[in-house]
């Protein structure tokens, strides 16, 4: 006898097993060993014995029957591979049959006539959304103030029609089964993939950003939050199951997530594609119809991206009302916020058209989720120990700044607004960050060489930016870089802010309280960790936050998570920036940033009924029945009876459920 080693108890039993050449198992030989002895078990006492195998070494406690002879056996080879194999055959079929009925389907949008690469629009004089004589909504390209149609805004008479047709259609869709959610989400998933460069290119026409913002901003965020509720979202809306106690033994409790009707959502311009797409994929995964009120800014994208949705939904045999975008200006708007036939209402935009909205829906009770702006902080700290960080790692961070703060001209809810740095970060950020800046170009990317921004969305804020730039100034901050609008000399039309660097900003300033949503890079000193965190929770907002430091021992690392748990936010990122958006976290801030978060699966199951029900477990066998005594009408003693159930079931000891146990039996 020989390996492996085996500890025994002195009441175990030691069992050979034997395989023999007619495939059938018997009992090769037993032991039995004292407490704490390691044995090495040689299996190989029947290899010298023809056509026997050594197999199996079992250890069998004593506490359960010992028979004096294994007469277990195990199915022969041949029946164990017949049985596999049609295990395999049954999991292949169930594969292909599921498989099928979520087969994406092939279907066409036409692509806008502007976003044909040889397009040429009529470049207006004064761009504006708004046309004189006119209650259309004027669509231009903000970067080139080239003209790229109209759209008729709605009525109140439309919002209740459209109301009424998206109410009727989700009674149908909230009987659909998941496979059939996410055959149409898959179906969608293909129809971005493939036509990424036609919903980019409208993305920069309508919204002034680069190919590049819109390709991570627009596409990769929207096809993510696709294939992540593909791929989890039955599970995050699945019942929950929820423990029971003492007196409710015999119950089973789950919470059920049941669709809630019509939702809305009312969205910004800045992520025109993503910010339509990510309430419409919501919506349909938790059974609901949608209406998605644009933004009038990007009101001619948004028309062909609903139209998306709809021909989707189209092309899998559902029906397209189940989704509307709708174009309104902001009196109509209050008419969908107030809409009794709105069951949620997702709100992504400004504090003061927030209060408009939340007077609204408080008019008919409807619940709210609520993103607004943000004065997101990226923190950058120093080691512990006072060692100079890498220089590669400081570029990367100095990197990760650039795209925090840059991407699509700062008009970003999760952008990078203040720079919070420690003294040894600060300076090197400073030297890594002002060249960087000085020489960003500007332009339209779909027309123009060399374009790292694009423009921002109108010109409304020029004047508030510059103002709050002069105003830094004077109270002691340093201008390194831009701080001023810019006259493109190619699209004298368009609307860009030149990329601008400030530093020496104390959080007395205005520039660090308020949201400026532009490409405004603002630094501040902090001499400690403490001040580092005091300076980022000295805002109304608390949307985001990135930390950044070393992690090369304990005590950074410890930093590093202090500061991740101190700073008053709805979302962190450890060194890195707003990587929470990339992987379906909820989403959501605190204070002056909102309430009510969207995305993973707390967003899921904002959109539905959250049903507490609770079944019998064994209801043939046992069921809830009152006891006489605090049956109506009440007898003497329903009182003792009563608080002997609530010890029974609730007392702190032993003791405590005995005495309540007796009042019980006594009556």
């Amino acid at each position: 006898f020989g390996s492996p080693s085996i500890p025994l108890g002195v009441t175990d039993d030691l069992v050979l097993v034997s395989f023999s050449g007619n495939h059938q198992w018997r009992v090769a030989a037993r032991t039995r060993r004292p407490t704490g002895i390691q044995f090495q078990f040689l299996v190989h006492a029947l290899s010298a014995v023809p056509g026997e195998h050594p197999s199996h070494v079992l250890k069998v406690s004593a506490a359960a029957p010992i028979m004096a002879e294994i007469q277990t056996f195990l199915l022969d080879v041949k029946t164990i591979a017949s049985v596999a194999a049609l295990v395999v055959a049954a999991w292949a079929l169930y594969a292909f049959l599921s498989d099928d009925c979520e087969k994406t389907v092939d279907f066409t949008v036409p692509a806008p006539d502007p976003c044909k690469p040889d397009w040429k629009g009529k470049v207006l004089d004064e761009p504006n959304i708004k046309v004189a004589g006119s209650t259309a909504v004027q669509c231009y390209a903000p970067a080139t103030g080239q003209l790229l149609g109209s759209v008729d805004p709605v009525t109140a008479d439309d919002i209740d029609r459209l109301v009424a047709k998206a109410a009727k259609a989700q009674i149908t869709w909230s009987q659909s089964t998941w496979p059939q959610r996410r055959r149409v989400l898959k179906t969608l998933l293909k129809f971005v993939l493939d036509n990424q460069d036609t919903i980019v290119r409208a993305a920069c026409l309508d919204s002034g950003k680069t190919r590049v913002d819109a390709l991570f901003g627009e596409v990769l965020v929207t096809v993510e939050k696709l294939k992540w509720t593909i791929d989890h979202g039955e599970k995050a809306l699945t019942a929950d199951r929820r423990p029971t106690n003492l007196l409710m033994f015999y119950k089973k409790n789950e919470v059920r997530y049941e669709p809630l009707g019509v939702v809305a959502a009312c969205v910004s311009w800045n992520y025109p594609f993503h910010n339509l797409f990510g309430p419409i994929i919501s919506a349909l995964f938790t059974g609901n119809a949608t209406i998605v009120k644009n933004s009038e800014q990007t009101a001619w994208s948004s028309a062909y991206y609903a139209n998306i949705a709809r021909a989707a939904l189209s092309a899998c045999g559902h029906d397209p009302d189940l989704v509307h975008a709708i174009t309104c200006w902001p009196d109509t708007a209050s008419y969908l916020t107030s809409h009794p036939g709105i069951s949620h209402l997702t709100f992504i935009g400004s504090r003061p058209v927030a209060h408009e909205v939340a007077k609204g829906a408080a008019k008919v009770l409807t619940p709210l989720c609520v993103e607004l702006g943000g004065k997101d902080a990226a923190i950058v700290l120093d080691d512990p120990a006072d060692k100079p960080e890498k220089e590669g790692e400081i570029q990367r961070v100095a990197s990760i700044i650039m795209r925090g703060v840059f991407q699509s001209a700062g008009q970003n809810c999760i952008g990078i607004e203040r720079v919070v740095a420690m003294p040894q970060a600060y300076d090197r950020l400073v030297k890594l960050l002002e060249p960087r800046i000085a020489k960003m170009r500007l332009g339209s990317d779909l027309t123009d060489a060399g374009v790292d921004m694009g423009a921002m969305i109108s010109p409304a804020s020029f004047a508030r930016l510059e103002g709050l730039v002069a105003e830094a100034v004077n109270q002691g901050a340093k201008l390194l870089a831009g701080g001023h609008h810019y006259e493109h000399p190619a699209h004298r039309t368009g609307h860009y802010f030149k990329p601008t660097l400030l530093v020496d900003v104390t959080p007395s300033m205005r520039i660090a309280q308020e949201e400026l949503f532009a490409p405004v890079c603002v630094l501040m000193r902090a001499e400690s960790v403490d001040e580092a965190i005091k300076i980022t929770n000295s805002t109304p907002y608390g949307l985001g936050c990135s930390v950044f430091g070393p992690t090369s021992n304990r005590a950074a690392q410890a930093q590093l998570d202090r500061v991740s748990r101190e700073v008053r936010t709805g979302m962190v990122a450890v060194n890195d920036f707003a990587v929470f958006y990339a992987v379906q976290l909820p989403f959501g801030g605190v204070g002056g940033s909102g309430y009510g978060r969207f995305a993973g699966d707390e967003g899921l199951r904002g959109l539905c009924n959250a049903k507490s029900v609770c079944v019998d477990r064994w209801p043939g066998l046992i069921k809830t029945a009152i006891p006489a005594k605090l049956d109506y009408p009440m007898q003497t003693g329903a009182w003792e009876m009563g608080r002997g159930v609530v010890e029974v079931g609730y007392g702190e000891n032993g003791a405590r459920r005995i005495r309540g146990l007796r009042r019980m039996v006594r009556l």
